[in-house]
This record gives structure tokens, C-alpha cells and sequence, in this order.
């Protein structure tokens, strides 16, 4: 790996103040030039403070001892899997959530008859796939070379897969076949052939996290999500590509492709992921997201994604971005689909100190007219409202369930507040900024991850905490005004939902609702309160039962 050692720079580099420096690891040359109240005044205009001549003076000796311990710092090696030692809990004042686990109910048809052509295996949701496993209808290695061919056939064409898992994929589905045979069967996953983001590790397998510095990183573990699966009787054929480091749809080898559009890339950073549910090559596949990386690839490829509370699904063996607001979850055809996933995948781990114990019940006869909906109703007004946001509103009512109109009001802005991404960002991925192995990244625009991760340096240690200290506010404003709603509908991208709730840690829901009029699929979004995940199932299912907008399929790959 070229080093580009920006440690060693000749240049001279600003010194910021304490409280810049003593947290964020701001890049300190060895050879610096002298500390004095003349640069420190060049740094102090950074971050828009103002100090007087004796004050200036008096930092000199403080400075220059920080100096000191940042070299001291560096000398230690961190992984990208340690966290810090303070760990982000979403839970507002006065709530917990309920820790009563009661069995799931998925409501699963009694049978369901094999289609005779491929393609429309392929299409099949979960919960009909499950179906079929469990009947013995279609074997769960005739599954899994469905998938595995229509891999070998697309995956070139989206650019979407980094890893083929074939041979320990066919070797499972074998596995699974024979317990099936021998009458243990462990539940709707059993058999059912999956990907996964490749920022989750797996042993044996390498793990790129999408950028060229690690293109041929092999981590030797295997994540917690992906053994939760494995245990439920999930089929890994493939590991998917992502926009390097989490962001965007540009990896190392390419850009990965939007089925329903070649032209255009299937956003991210879960890009792969998306892309290949919706081109109908695995029948789900895991996601992550920190500011959008479920919802946004799921409106573009026309799939559901869900987007779980922070905290419920174990991060551990997967790559950290943000450890305050990384979240992994699952994409789909359906909603029923990503609740059964989820209720696989969640629950505390004791390797990942940010869990957070909460039950997911869902029962399939309770009835959506038993909550309370509530709808961002500016967003659904004026003239840049999408008719096909409407109609899902229209759809509701038409069924007779009652629609609360609401405001999204803060007192704190949310904006600012991602300041501490790009932070925690800059950290996770230090030795990259340092060392110059963001060199190596295809993405080099101004908003990429290197120039963010470079910025972020000069974010201030005391600005940081206060970030945080204002989050602590907007977590409680948000449960202040989420409290009193079950599920709350809103357009995915209007206003500032998408950033505020990913701040806030709390579950969305993202729903195909039809196509623009360029012919791109369009979504809708449901939120809902801290660990109630179930009832975004329960309305998201109820939709889609009377709607055919998640039931659309690529023209290109519908064959």
C-alpha cells in the first residue's frame, strides 16, 4: 500500500486551539513550525474565536504539551472496531422500551404454489419463499442456484457484487435441505438464500468496505448479524458492493447500477445490497445506514428497506463510520419480509456495548386501525408535493383508518449536528487521512470522504460535545412530539425528517409508492417510536397488501 505520510509534511500547518486538538487528533506535522500567538491567531479564526494578547501567550506552554501527547497518541494502533469508550443511548428521559418478548405471528399462508418459471421464483418475497422451503415444494439448493445463476448472469451488468459465495452457499443449502428431511426446521429464514453489504465481515472471505486501501482486507471474524443468520438457516451467496467507506454508489471497481435505470447509479452507500434485491438476485440482503444509506438505495432500486432503532441490532464485525449513528438493517420486497429479518437479527450482543435489550413483537391479527397515524401534513402540500405520495394517504383513507395531521417541530437544528459524523468519521478512518491512503479513493470530489474526513479536523473538541449535548435535546423534543402517534407518514426526503431521525436513532420504513415521471420508483417513508419497529410492519403490510408498487420488476430483469 503506497503511503503518502502526511505526518512528515515540511509544511507548516495551523495549530487550532486545546479543544480542537485534544480529542479529534488534528494532523500535527513533526516538523512544525514554532507555536506562537501569531499562529495561534491564524487558528483561533478556524473556529471563529477571539483571544487577547495574554491569553495567546498563556497557551503557548499548554499547546506545545498537547502537541506532545498527539505524537504520544499515534504511536498506538486502533482498529476500526474499537469504539470509544462513550457509547450514544437514543433513550429519552422517562422512556424505556418494553422487554416482553411473546412468540411471532407472521400470518404465513397455509400453502403457496410454485411458479413455473424462474424469473418469478426468483421474485418471490421471503414469506412465500418460506413457504414453499418448508412444504418441500423447491429445495433449498434449487433456491440457491436460482440465485446464484442469476448472480453469474446480472452481477457484471449492476456492478453490484464484490464476492461470490458459491461453493460454502450450495454446501449450506445441502445442509439445510437434510434437517428439513430430518424434521427440524428452524423457522421462515431456513433455506432462504441472502447478501450481504461487504462491510460485514466473514471469515475466510475478504471484507473491502467498497475503497481501494482495503481491497484485499481479510478480517477474522464473523459478524454478529451474519451469524445470527447463518443460525436461523440463512443461505450467503454473495457479498454486495457499497460506495467506498459508506457513502454514495462509487466503489473501488465501479458504480453500481440502478436495474431500472443503467444509466444511473443505485445510490447508497447500500448500493449493492438494493440493487440486487431488486434485479431479483437474492430474495433480501443486509443493509447499513447513518444519514440514508437504507432509505435513500431503496427509493432508487423500488424496494423496502427498514431502518431499525439505534441499538438494536448488534454493529459488531462491521465496519464503523459513525459509531453514534451506524444501524444495520434489512432490504426487501416487502415489509413483512424486512420484520422477519429483523426479528432474527436484533437483540443484544455482548460484544457491542451500544445493544440495547427491547422485545419485537409482531402478531399478524392485531388489527392497523388500532393506531394512531399521524402525517407530516406540510410536506404533502404545495407545489412540489408528489401526487404519488398522495395516493398512499388517499389508500389509507379509502380503508377507513383516520389520518392525524402534524407538524415536524424542533427547537434545535439538525443540520449542524451531522458535524458529528464527519467527526467521528475522521476518527474511525484516521490512519487513512494521515498517512495519505485517501489518495487511493475513486471519490476525490469536495464532498467525498477525503476532503470531509480532512475538514473534520478542525472541528473543535468543545463544539463536539456540544453537538452532542443539543442531540440530547432534539432526542427528547423528538419523543415529545412522536409520543403520541404510533406511525407518522411522511414524503422520504422533505424537511429535515431524514437527518433529525437519524440523530435521533429512531426506525423508518421505506415503501416503494410507484414511479416518476422519468420512469424512476419513488418511495414513501413511515416513522415510528423508539423500538416499535413491528407497528411500521404492521402499516407497511397493509399496504402493500392492497397496492402492487413493491410487486414491480426491472424490465431488464424479469427474465
Amino acid at each position: 500500500m503506497k503511503i503518502n505520510n502526511r505526518i512528515r509534511t515540511k509544511g507548516f500547518l495551523l495549530i487550532l486551539g486545546a479543544s480542537t486538538c485534544l480529542a479529534l487528533g488534528f494532523t500535527l506535522g513533526k516538523k512544525v513550525g514554532e507555536i506562537t500567538p501569531t499562529s495561534i491567531e491564524e487558528a483561533s479564526n478556524l473556529i471563529g474565536l477571539s483571544f487577547n494578547a495574554s491569553e495567546k501567550d498563556s497557551m503557548i506552554t499548554n499547546l506545545k504539551n498537547q502537541l506532545s501527547n498527539y505524537e504520544s497518541l499515534r504511536k498506538v494502533e486502533l482498529d476500526n472496531s474499537v469504539a470509544p469508550a462513550l457509547v450514544f443511548n437514543p433513550l429519552p428521559k422517562g422512556f424505556s422500551p418494553d422487554l416482553t418478548q411473546k412468540p411471532y405471528d407472521w400470518g404465513l399462508p397455509a400453502s403457496v404454489d410454485l411458479p413455473e418459471k424462474e424469473s418469478d421464483i426468483a421474485y418471490l418475497p421471503v414469506h412465500e419463499l418460506a413457504v414453499l422451503i418448508k412444504s418441500r415444494k423447491i429445495s433449498s439448493e434449487s433456491l440457491t442456484k436460482i440465485y446464484l445463476n442469476r448472480i453469474k448472469t446480472y452481477s457484471d451488468t449492476l456492478q453490484c457484487l464484490i464476492t461470490l459465495m458459491e461453493e460454502t452457499a450450495l454446501e449450506k443449502a445441502r445442509a439445510m435441505d437434510q434437517e428439513i428431511e430430518s424434521g427440524n426446521y428452524r423457522g421462515p429464514l431456513h433455506g432462504i438464500p441472502y447478501g450481504i453489504k461487504d462491510l460485514l465481515a466473514v471469515k475466510g472471505t475478504k471484507t473491502t468496505w467498497g475503497a481501494m486501501p482495503y481491497k484485499d482486507q481479510v478480517i477474522d471474524q464473523t459478524a454478529t448479524v451474519v451469524q445470527k443468520l447463518n443460525d436461523a438457516g440463512g443461505v450467503l451467496v454473495g457479498k454486495f458492493t457499497l460506495g467506498a467507506l459508506a457513502m454514495g454508489d462509487v466503489w473501488y471497481g465501479g458504480k453500481t447500477k440502478n436495474p431500472w435505470n443503467l444509466s444511473q447509479g443505485s445510490s447508497g452507500s447500500s448500493a449493492g445490497s438494493a440493487s440486487a434485491v431488486s434485479a431479483g438476485l437474492v430474495p433480501f440482503a443486509i443493509g447499513t445506514e447513518t444519514l440514508g444509506s437504507i432509505v435513500s438505495p431503496s427509493t432508487r432500486n423500488g424496494v423496502t428497506g427498514l431502518r431499525p432503532t439505534y441499538g438494536r441490532v448488534s454493529k459488531n464485525g462491521a465496519m464503523a463510520l459513525s459509531w453514534s449513528m451506524d444501524k444495520i438493517g434489512p432490504i426487501s420486497r416487502s415489509a413483512l419480509d424486512d420484520g422477519i429479518v429483523l426479528s432474527v437479527i436484533n437483540g443484544v450482543d455482548d460484544l457491542d456495548s451500544s445493544t440495547i435489550p427491547a422485545s419485537f413483537n409482531y402478531d399478524s391479527k392485531k388489527s392497523v386501525k388500532d393506531l394512531k397515524i399521524g402525517y407530516f401534513k406540510p410536506y404533502f402540500e404545495g407545489e412540489r408535493v408528489s401526487q404519488n405520495d398522495l395516493n398512499v394517504l388517499e389508500l389509507l383513507k379509502n380503508e377507513g383508518l383516520e389520518l392525524h395531521p402534524l407538524e415536524l417541530k424542533t427547537t434545535i437544528e439538525a443540520g449542524p449536528i451531522v458535524m458529528m459524523l464527519m467527526v467521528e468519521g475522521a476518527a474511525a478512518f484516521d490512519e487513512l487521512t494521515r498517512y495519505g491512503w485517501d489518495d487511493q479513493l475513486v471519490a476525490q470530489h469536495k464532498g467525498a470522504w477525503p476532503n470531509s474526513f480532512r475538514a473534520a479536523r478542525f472541528i473543535p473538541a468543545v463544539e463536539y460535545v456540544q453537538l452532542s449535548r443539543q442531540r440530547t435535546v432534539l432526542i427528547q423534543e423528538m419523543h415529545e412530539l412522536m409520543k403520541e402517534y404510533d406511525v407518522i407518514i411522511t414524503p422520504s426526503f422533505a424537511g429535515p425528517q431524514l437527518r433529525i431521525t437519524n440523530l435521533t436513532g429512531h426506525p423508518a420504513l421505506c415503501l416503494p409508492n410507484g414511479f416518476n415521471d422519468s420512469g424512476s420508483p419513488t418511495s414513501i417513508t413511515l416513522l415510528a417510536n423508539l423500538f416499535e419497529e413491528e407497528k411500521l410492519v404492521q402499516l407497511g403490510d397493509f399496504i402493500q397488501n392492497r397496492s402492487d408498487w413493491q410487486a414491480k420488476r426491472p424490465p431488464l430483469f424479469d427474465q
